[in-house]
């Protein structure tokens, strides 16, 4: 693996037979995603399997929410034994503070949806975070929160100053990943769409692909 790149996170895992390849191919972390709207959807009885599979091995189970109320968000926390959370919405950092006080071993992933540079400003309202993940910013009101397939300006992330370790998500797929693990002091990358047959269903031809760039 390029000494540039080290983590790697599939994002809206459904089906057990994708879970268990991510698994057996040393895959960092995958993502769990609880907004009804996505195609990615999971609810609680069956995210509870999944990550039973993954409970013991050394892939990390992230629960994906968005603008979820404090208290339907702890009970997947508690059912599930959540160790990370992303928050994909307008979650505050009193917000974030709230969560981390009652759950005092758990990393919270704050995404900051970008388009231009002036986004980039939204950084300093998340110190609670413990990891960014930057993301295209939506321009139309019904697209969804992520998973949408775009990109934004990766160059944008050139020009800031970040504080803590960071996630890239939007768009990634086996034509550009290349540029994405070059970029300076990347964390991460988070795939979704890009190893998809079709919005929501997994293909493990194109997550092996991906993992075959990636580490040559």
């Amino acid at each position: 693996m390029k000494k540039k790149f080290k983590k790697l996170k599939i994002c809206g895992i459904k089906d057990p037979k994708i879970l268990n390849f991510l698994i057996k191919k040393n895959v960092d972390y995958f993502g769990l995603i609880f907004f009804k709207k996505s195609p990615r959807y999971v609810d609680i009885t069956k995210a509870y399997k999944l990550s039973k599979i993954a409970n013991k091995k050394k892939i990390k189970t992230v629960g994906v929410f968005v603008n979820m109320r404090l208290d339907n968000l702890q009970k997947h926390i508690d059912k599930l034994n959540l160790k990370f959370i992303q928050l994909h919405g307008r979650e505050s950092n009193s917000y974030i503070n709230k969560i981390k006080r009652k759950n005092k071993n758990i990393k919270v992933i704050k995404v900051i949806k970008l388009n231009n540079l002036k986004d980039a400003i939204n950084l300093n309202n998340f110190n609670e975070a413990d990891f960014y993940l930057f993301d295209y910013k939506g321009r139309r009101s019904n697209e969804l929160p992520g998973g949408n397939a775009k990109s934004f300006n990766w160059k944008i992330l050139e020009k800031i100053t970040i504080n803590k370790e960071w996630f890239l998500s939007g768009g990634i797929n086996k034509y550009n990943i290349k540029n994405a693990v070059n970029i300076k002091s990347v964390y991460g990358l988070d795939i979704s769409s890009g190893v998809e047959s079709k919005p929501g269903i997994k293909n493990i031809n194109k997550i092996n692909e991906i993992i075959e760039i990636i580490r040559k």
